[in-house]
């Protein structure tokens, strides 16, 4: 089963960088993307629509920012949007495809520019609740996979210069902090189940790839999926948004 992860910087821009003809190459399962910019009302070309997928999204109610979408080749039983959080679901922040055993959800974290208190405190308080929410969804009797933006790089092989990102929201002591508490408490970090470089980054604020890279963009698993990781990939060779698609495979089947 292979899933892709992608923050798009506006799906209609990435769509313009040629994002889904690479789609159409890849034979995923599902494609989670996240930061969609627009309405799906907003996408009238059947180009965001392909066939074989079953395409669900969920919008920001501004319709300006934010949102995310996932695609799945099998119909889901359900989907569910939002995380029942009252201050940040009409953000369009995450969606989720339900099936018998395994769940597959698409996270857009909140970002913190750097300076920016009012910011950080929303991200950090956004991480709490998440944080509740994955360790209670433990006890269900299902695997997940959450893809997403997650606007925070774990550890020092994760940010190209470290010195320089030392005290910016996304790497801070305490937010690297609260993904090792994430991980510690039943999830795992499939891609680095199975590579370990120091080089492998998925998101550059400065622009094109090259210098200050950092690996925000994870596909978390729930700790029963950990032997199931296949393969991983950052595919980087051409350019869709300020993020790179992240490509993960797994051995198992819904």
């Amino acid at each position: 089963m292979r899933i892709i992860s992608f923050s798009a910087d506006g799906i209609q821009n990435a769509a313009g960088n040629g994002f889904y003809d690479w789609l159409n190459e890849q034979d995923a399962d599902f494609i989670c993307i996240q930061d969609l910019r627009c309405t799906e009302y907003d996408l009238r070309d059947d180009l965001y629509f392909p066939r074989e997928y079953n395409a669900y999204f969920y919008d920001h109610v501004d319709g300006k920012s934010n949102g995310v979408a996932v695609y799945c080749r099998k119909l889901p039983k359900a989907i569910m949007t939002g995380l029942g959080f009252a201050d940040f679901d009409m953000e369009g922040r995450y969606i989720q495809a339900d099936y018998e055993n395994l769940s597959v959800g698409c996270l857009l974290a909140p970002y913190a520019e750097p300076g920016n208190a009012d910011q950080l405190a929303r991200k950090t308080e956004f991480y709490g609740l998440l944080q509740n929410h994955l360790q209670k969804v433990r006890n269900k009797r299902r695997e997940f996979i959450i893809c997403g933006n997650w606007h925070l790089a774990h550890t020092a092989a994760d940010v190209q210069d470290t010195e320089r990102n030392s005290t910016v929201p996304g790497f801070l002591a305490e937010e690297r902090q609260w993904m090792d508490e994430l991980l510690d408490g039943g999830y795992v970090d499939a891609f680095r189940e199975i590579n370990s470089d120091r080089d492998e980054f998925s998101w550059w604020p400065d622009g094109e790839p090259g210098s200050n890279g950092w690996r925000t963009d994870f596909q978390i698993i729930s700790k029963g999926l950990k032997y199931a990781v296949d393969y991983g990939a950052i595919y980087k060779a051409r350019v869709f948004s300020s993020h790179a698609p992240v490509i993960m495979d797994y051995d198992i089947e819904v």
